[in-house]
């Protein structure tokens, strides 16, 4: 992020303070499971019960969700179909019901359409369309894969970040900020931990 582009950011976060009210603008927050060795790949992580659970109660916290086309078409229509049959386990299942009730974005050049209907597609600047959704009234916005996460964390649009840390060392696999390069160090803050019984340890850090 260029230094022209985070002083219009953070003076659109001073522009909020208005009239002795403080008018914050929406949080944005990153969600992912990680290994121990940093390997962001779904495929690598613990998905019990518990973990559902977690990331149930955090879209709950959300009335938006924003995903790149990779991990939208990994939910949809995965997640949609077990909130209509609810084959899974109770925790899987309150997941889906709750992924599928909230809206999404989905950021994408390449998706034609989006398959379900509180879901729209976004071919707009990412940067501005995120910042335009952060001055919107709303809950939480909540921000899930690794390409469009790391581009916001890039742009300096992440306020908050929850990892849940499997106890696993995958040896290989994709990770985060792949080919993104951060202007600065990025200093966090952690404010929150959860050890769960499979030895996952959930994290949550605000930006400082």
């Amino acid at each position: 992020m260029s230094d022209p582009a985070r002083k219009a950011s953070n003076s659109q976060k001073r522009r909020t303070r208005r009239g002795g009210q403080d008018n914050q603008m929406r949080n944005v927050i990153f969600a992912i499971n990680t290994t121990l060795d940093g390997c962001v790949d779904h495929t690598k992580q613990v998905a019990d019960d518990e973990t559902h659970e977690y990331f149930t109660d955090l879209l709950r916290e959300a009335d938006l969700g924003v995903f790149g086309r990779i991990t939208y078409q990994l939910m949809v229509p995965f997640w949609p179909e077990v909130a209509k049959s609810q084959s899974m386990t109770k925790a899987s299942n309150e997941f889906a019901r709750t992924f599928v009730s909230i809206n999404k974005i989905v950021f994408s050049r390449s998706l034609d359409s989006v398959q379900d209907k509180n879901t729209r597609l976004v071919r707009t600047n990412l940067h501005d369309e995120i910042l335009k959704l952060k001055q919107e009234k709303g809950k939480n916005i909540l921000v899930g894969g690794v390409s469009i996460p790391s581009q916001l964390i890039e742009l300096g649009l992440v306020d908050e970040y929850r990892f849940v840390v499997s106890p696993i060392v995958a040896g290989e696999g994709r990770r985060l900020l792949e080919g993104v390069s951060l202007p600065e160090r990025l200093q966090l803050k952690l404010v929150e931990s959860k050890i769960f019984k499979s030895g996952c340890v959930a994290l949550r850090y605000l930006k400082q």
